[in-house]
């Protein structure tokens, strides 16, 4: 069950990631809670702007689109590692995969043994 641990936080940080993404965009229309962009817009139409404040505005909202690149880089990377079957976090593929061998090496040595038992049995007629 530890897997779905794993999978449930990684959905977890995707939906936060979508949420980053859309205040982003919101705010880059003017919109939603932090409307930089409408700020920058609205500094600029003044006919004395304070570079201080468009300085600020223009590093948070690069700060949040860095934000938003290194989570999808995260992302990307993990999802790269689970579908090339390299080892990772919540990976089965190398258990069940030894699981799988060992089951075969348990059926060829059950024939074997049964093969001796009918090779016995037959010298113990003659």
């Amino acid at each position: 069950m530890a897997g779905f641990g794993v999978a449930n936080e990684r959905l977890r940080a995707l939906e936060e990631l979508e949420r980053e993404i859309g205040a982003s965009l919101q705010s880059a229309g003017g919109r939603g809670p932090r409307k930089w962009a409408g700020l920058v817009i609205l500094e600029l139409s003044k006919e004395k702007p304070q570079e201080r404040h468009l300085d600020r505005q223009a590093a948070q909202f690069g700060a949040a689109v860095a934000k938003v690149e290194a989570e999808l880089s995260a992302q990307i990377r993990y999802l790269t590692q689970v579908a090339t079957g390299q080892p990772h976090e919540g990976s089965s593929y190398a258990a069940r995969k030894s699981c799988q061998l060992a089951l075969n090496r348990l059926d060829y040595a059950r024939r074997r043994l049964a093969e001796l038992a009918r090779a016995c049995e037959l010298m113990l007629e003659q």
